[in-house]
């Protein structure tokens, strides 16, 4: 007997529909897997095999064929699990092939017939969505996912049991450990670290507000213990939420990625922290099966990398691309898997091995400098639009009560951010950080003397053409910051002091 389930298959973070094809027939009794399925999902076999048996039913002691179609399609992971175990039991006869029209399958199973959660579960109901599935069968602490896209209703199964009784026209069972259908997005939490702990640092504050009104890529350059990690690690206190399509795309890169979305539409912006060893995969995504990098895990909100100048150069290399393109193409064998990286790149460094460069208390040399500024490539310097030194703040400012604090820097942000999405309205971008040569043609006026002071610093050699790009995008969010339709010349000026010299190599892009 032939029985067929839908399932899906996660490329990248995108589903492409599986059929779990099953076939019973006489002969000697094996179970057999087919259809380009990784060790995984060849070692489904045993899982399911124990797990029917657990569940006090009976494995046909027949040839069992399940193939995954389309046979040409790389499939990985335990997550086709359940639909192997649905097309057995429909194959067999103990669960209808009628009763799984209309239903999608995705879960992972235990030797003891239990229902395990399998990541992607967003990604598989979108799936399910797009093909017409009205259904879809998950483990209960996954039913919150589920059930986040309309067409779609989430049907939670603790065991193999519950499944034929659900598909048989029984309740629903298990208890749904994530929030329930319907629930309300999460809400952002500005509990954390506050810009009202930072003394001093005027300019740099004022750096990091621009930074985040724009979505701009920031460095910030030190000695040690001036307070950059501390800036840094405060930008998600002012940065707005996400909005709906932000949040969905966040959501199902990280139900992709396996991280715990709680069923719920992530709405606060995620903050990445890599430690510098990380690899050149980690860091933009790669593997075997492609996955997902730290810079599309920091989608839409922050890629922090603290102690730029200590990561390997290959792997700061790899941002090189991203960074410019807001995407990964990654290309393996048979297959390319595109992940998408809109991201706020945050790095801060030291100015020298020692730490203290442009003080008294530099001891290194000129080689060693010219050393440790060859770490940092022009190109990529030049895909950083603020860069800002953060000098050791004096006893007074220490001693003198904080200059701002995140809720009012994050009521200035969503003022600025709210001026961008209406002026970009129509688009498919959302700061004025992703705008292109057409839209900056189209949405950015400079006034006859601010034209000409561009001109001037562009013909000293002082910018490439992307760093008059830039240069412009950060003038806009100024403008945007003081409610400005117009550029004028101090938006200008701010901008290009808010872009210094960093005396990286000149290495052509």
């Amino acid at each position: 007997m032939l029985a067929t389930v839908p399932t899906f298959a996660l490329i990248g973070i995108e589903p492409r529909r599986v059929d779990v094809e099953v076939d019973v027939r006489p002969g000697l009794p094996s179970f057999t897997i087919v259809g380009l399925g990784d060790r995984s999902v060849r070692e489904a076999r045993e899982r399911v095999a124990a797990a029917i048996v657990n569940s006090g039913m009976k494995v046909p002691q027949q040839r069992i064929t399940v193939n995954l179609a389309p046979a040409g399609l790389h499939k990985s992971g335990p997550g086709f699990d359940l639909a192997i175990a649905c097309g057995v039991l429909a194959a067999s006869g103990v669960i209808r092939p009628a009763d799984l029209a209309g239903v999608a399958v995705h879960g992972e199973l235990a030797l003891s017939g239990e229902v395990r959660a399998a990541r992607g579960t967003l990604v598989v109901a979108e799936g399910a969505q797009a093909h017409g599935l009205e259904h879809l069968l998950v483990a209960p602490d996954r039913l919150g996912e589920a059930n986040l896209l309309d067409g779609v209703t989430g049907v939670p199964a603790a065991d193999l049991r519950a499944v034929v009784r659900v598909l048989s026209g029984g309740p629903p069972t298990g208890t749904a450990t994530s929030s329930p259908p319907g629930a309300e997005p999460e809400e952002a939490d500005h509990t954390g670290p506050d810009l009202i702990d930072v003394r001093g640092h005027a300019a740099s504050l004022e750096a990091v507000t621009v930074a985040a009104a724009g979505g701009h890529n920031l460095l910030l350059s030190g000695p040690p213990g001036t307070g950059k990690t501390m800036l840094a690690r405060r930008i998600p206190s002012i940065l707005p939420p996400l909005g709906p399509h932000e949040a969905l795309e966040v959501t199902r890169i990280a139900s992709v990625a396996g991280v715990a979305t709680g069923g719920r539409l992530l709405r606060v912006r995620p903050f990445r922290a890599p430690h510098h060893s990380i690899s050149s995969a980690g860091l933009v995504g790669g593997g075997s099966i492609p996955r997902p990098g730290e810079v599309t895990l920091a989608h839409a909100g922050v890629l922090f990398l603290d102690e730029l100048s200590e990561f390997p150069r290959g792997t700061l290399e790899a941002l090189r691309q991203p960074l410019e393109d807001g995407r990964v193409l990654v290309t393996r064998g048979q297959q390319s898997v595109l992940f998408p990286c809109r991201t706020m790149l945050v790095a801060a460094t030291n100015p020298c091995p020692c730490g203290y460069g442009g003080t008294a208390r530099c001891r290194c040399t000129t080689h060693e400098h010219d050393r440790h500024r060859r770490r940092l490539s022009g190109p990529l310097l030049d895909r950083i639009d603020l860069t800002v030194r953060v000098d050791r703040p004096t006893a007074e400012e220490l001693a003198a009560p904080p200059l701002r604090t995140s809720a009012a820097e994050r009521e200035r942000v969503a003022e600025a951010r709210d001026r961008q999405a209406r002026r970009l309205a129509g688009t498919d971008v959302l700061c004025n950080a992703h705008l292109d040569a057409r839209l900056l043609r189209l949405h950015l006026a400079l006034d006859d003397l601010a034209e000409r002071q561009l001109a001037r610093v562009y013909e000293r050699g002082l910018l490439s053409a992307r760093g008059r790009h830039r240069v412009l995008r950060v003038a806009r969010t100024i403008a945007d910051l003081a409610a400005s339709d117009r550029v004028h010349v101090p938006h200008l000026l701010s901008a290009l002091a808010l872009r210094e010299d960093t005396g990286a190599d000149e290495e052509a892009a």
